[in-house]
């Protein structure tokens, strides 16, 4: 899974609203998507870092800024000053260990929330912090590296398909939100695949690999759960809040979305639940074939403690034992350890134990 903690330390001691980039640390150029659309036409281009992002604040059309790249504070701070932005958003956005959240600041809505995708060759889980701006006429998304889940949304612009056209930019911003959690379904899917090999493994051939296995899937839960449970919240304080960057027809849409949060978040405790139950099932089926060798190799100690007792006495060589001397000990003496094994096992099959 790639989940690493990032290095806090750099911030220490710096004055609030201090831009420092925290997480994986890069060189490439930072990559800017420009879309600005209405009804009847679109724009969409890739702009330098340095133009000036000002003139599109008031333009009645709708502008979508997307940056790829947060390692680049002068970049995010001249497109923090453009848009007119707070210091201490701009550092919350290149924080990239953020808790999901959202913040009103009268001209504009704040969101952060965990993007969850997974590589379909690998089935490895990646995890990135998306930060969303909501303005009047503009929506700005800012995400830690290239490679996103907002194709769909791209497509439905491209061809004026359904409402994102018509609508303002608080419905551009619940489309992106709710490819987000699109997404959330479909990690999850990934998951239940996993679980069931999980299952049937554990069943029928469990090792060592399979205990690791079962450790890694709970732990990738617990980050999925804390990825998604603060997001209910998020959207329900959006719809508490009555801002007048949101409209009532919007907030239905929000609603849908709140709805498919705590069917994630259900099925993820679903899963953590199974998880458990294989980790506990794996140490149930280690411990009954511990308890099947065990009860072997007791079975064939009790057998050999009447023959090794037998063996003892005559291994003892004292001078006056008869049997020493006798013609047909040596055959009798093995004959008798047959005949005590022989009922020995007969008296364990009889009480099932063999």
């Amino acid at each position: 899974m790639a989940w690493s903690l990032k290095k806090t330390s750099e911030k220490a001691g710096l004055p609030p609203g201090t831009l420092v980039h925290i997480g994986e640390q890069k060189t490439e150029d930072i990559r800017l998507t420009l879309i600005d659309f209405d009804e009847v036409s679109l724009e969409q281009r890739e702009p330098d870092t340095g133009e000036d992002f000002g003139p599109y604040v008031k333009k009645p059309s709708i502008t979508w800024l997307n940056v790829d790249g947060l390692h680049k504070v002068d970049v995010i701070q001249k497109i923090g000053e453009a848009f007119c932005l707070h210091p201490l958003v701009l550092e919350d956005i290149v924080h990239t260990e953020q808790r999901a959240k959202v913040e009103d600041h009268e001209d504009y809505l704040f969101f952060v929330v965990k993007m969850i995708s997974c590589d379909n060759e690998t089935d490895v889980i990646q995890w990135e912090q998306f930060s969303l701006i909501l303005g009047d006429g503009f929506v700005l998304s800012f995400q830690e590296r290239p490679g996103d889940v907002f194709d769909p949304v791209r497509e439905r612009l491209q061809k004026k398909t359904g409402r994102i056209r018509k609508n303002g930019s608080d419905y551009l911003a619940y489309a992106l939100l709710d490819a987000v959690v699109d997404n959330y379904f479909l990690v999850l899917e990934k998951i239940g695949e996993r679980i069931e090999a999980l299952e049937e493994e554990v069943m029928e051939d469990p090792d060592s690999g399979t205990l690791n296995a079962v450790h890694s899937l709970n732990r990738e839960l617990i980050f999925l759960r804390k990825a998604v449970w603060p997001m209910r919240e998020l959207i329900g304080n959006v719809q508490i809040w009555e801002s007048p960057l949101v409209h009532d027809k919007t907030n239905l849409y929000l609603r849908d979305l709140h709805d498919h949060l705590l069917q994630t978040i259900e099925t993820i405790s679903t899963y953590r639940e199974l998880a458990v139950g294989m980790r506990e099932v794996y140490l149930s089926t280690v411990s009954n074939r511990l308890n099947e060798v065990m009860k072997l190799l007791t079975i064939v100690a009790t057998i050999f403690i009447p023959l090794t007792f037998i063996a003892g006495i005559y291994g003892m060589n004292f001078k006056y034992m008869p049997e020493l001397d006798w013609h047909w000990g040596y055959p009798l003496s093995l004959g008798l350890m047959a005949v005590i094994a022989g009922l020995m096992m007969f008296w364990f099959r009889k009480r099932k134990l063999l």
